[in-house]
């Protein structure tokens, strides 16, 4: 889970172009880590291969540093954050990030406030100092927040008739009982009119700080350089956060149903059950496993025997989702509202299967093999780069890990794999089913006159 970055709404088809340019050297290249000399810390990739630098950064605390009975407060910090600040207003300072094709953004994960910025080589002073300006002196205008405020608002009553929306949102109040991560990130239609610019403000001064603050920067740029361009625009951030400390949480245990009544004609199945931790000695058998029951895409036994075997499912995957504090397994689906029930039979029967039996080795070898070949794939922009070493940096992991995974993948046994995959999936499932009521769905289906329902394809 992973984890959800926003793209910004703004920036130039120039500079989208160029970093989608493939960077080949870029994943081969060792990570340095860079102290500045104000002591901003940051991993760092040089590389030149085209005239872009490419930074992702992140600040502890995320929505759970929401009020209780405001979710959504950080959401709103982040739409807002850029909407004018220093003596710009709003529009001027998006003139200016489009003037010189630079592109900002902001977004909020349960865990974390994130950013992002990517501009051209010879763009970078004003870069930093706009997002210097955003994190510092940002209006936070009643004209700007009520638009934001609107937008967000429309995006929630759409919600309210969005079959995953709906499933991911039961989904979560399940797990998580009335822990912050049950809550909604995004907030609520309840709580979003209810906050304040003063609730904005002091979610800014609580969590934008230097001691949880994580950098990865890849791109056209020398060590000093990097250094004096980090401290220009972190160094004069407060030096300590004021969190909510927030406690762990195990998610709850299968197996569980909730239904939630919607007029579609598809019918959503959300799926899942606790997970592993990413520190967990054992979590490479967890994402193995998981390849292979569902997050494989066409390979996954999910996909092969709801889909191809059965024809029930439109869509199918599974991942692994992991945060500070807990960690689950999580599958989706869409099917006829007529098949709801035969696909969810379906579904529990391969999960139970996998639990009792665990991959084959010739499954095991092969997802090894993709999961290898695939890293650095994935890694081809400066963009990429610098999103996986940020959150390498917020898993905790050490800065040589692209270099040992390979090692680690080898290292999972078919004897690991099966222990891990009874360990996650022999309880069963949590699932949670947005749809039309069972006999309403099966009326539809043989209403005479009706047209036939929609084949899964």
């Amino acid at each position: 889970m992973n984890h959800f970055l926003a793209l910004t709404r703004r920036g130039a088809i120039a500079l989208a172009f160029a970093l989608t340019l493939p960077l080949p050297a870029v994943a081969a290249t060792k990570i340095q880590h860079l102290i500045s000399p104000g002591g901003i810390e940051a991993w760092f990739v040089q590389d030149s291969t085209v005239p872009l630098i490419a930074m992702e950064y992140a600040f502890g605390g995320g929505a759970t540093q929401d009020p209780p009975d405001k979710p959504g407060v950080g959401n709103m910090v982040a739409s807002t954050i850029d909407e004018g600040s220093g003596d710009l207003d709003s529009k001027a300072f998006h003139e200016r990030l489009d003037r010189r094709a630079i592109e900002l953004s902001f977004s909020i994960t349960r865990d974390y406030f994130r950013g992002s910025l990517r501009m051209l080589k010879d763009n970078k002073d004003e870069a930093f100092d706009l997002l210097h300006m955003a994190l510092t002196s940002s209006h936070l205008a009643s004209s700007d927040v009520e638009r934001i405020r609107s937008q967000i608002m429309s995006g929630l009553r759409r919600d309210t008739t969005n079959p995953n929306a709906l499933a991911s949102r039961k989904f979560l109040e399940l797990e998580f009982a009335n822990h912050a991560y049950s809550r909604p990130a995004s907030g609520t239609l309840e709580s979003v009119p209810t906050i304040t610019v003063a609730d904005m403000r002091d979610y800014i001064s609580r969590v934008i700080a230097k001691d949880t603050l994580k950098i990865a920067v890849v791109g056209d740029v020398d060590p000093a350089t990097l250094g004096q361009l980090l401290d220009k625009t972190f160094g004069s951030l407060p030096a300590k956060a004021k969190l909510t400390p927030t406690p762990d949480v195990v998610a709850t245990a299968p197996p569980q149903r909730a239904f939630v009544p919607l007029d579609v004609p598809q019918t959503t199945i959300t799926f899942g059950a606790p997970g592993v931790m990413r520190h967990d000695p054992k979590f490479m058998a967890a994402y193995i496993d998981n390849h292979i029951l569902g997050g494989g895409g066409l390979s996954s036994r999910l996909y092969h025997e709801v889909r191809e075997k059965r024809g029930l499912a439109y869509s199918m995957f599974e991942a692994l989702l992991w945060m500070d504090h807990s960690s689950l397994v999580v599958g989706n689906t869409g099917t006829r509202a007529d098949r709801a029930g035969e696909s969810i039979d379906a579904i529990d029967k391969e999960v139970r299967k996998f639990a009792q039996e665990g991959p084959t080795q010739q499954e095991l070898d092969e997802a090894k093999s993709y999961l290898k070949g695939s890293q650095m794939l994935q890694l081809d922009t400066s963009s990429k780069l610098a999103t996986a070493m940020l959150q390498y940096q917020l898993d905790k992991l050490p800065i040589d890990y692209l270099e040992r995974r390979s090692g680690i993948i080898d290292a999972v046994t078919l004897d690991d794999a099966r222990q891990m995959a009874k360990r996650l999936w022999g309880q069963g499932l949590v699932t949670v089913v947005v749809g039309r009521e069972p006999q309403a769905a099966a009326e539809a289906a043989r209403a005479p006159g009706a047209p036939p329902p929609p084949k899964a394809n």
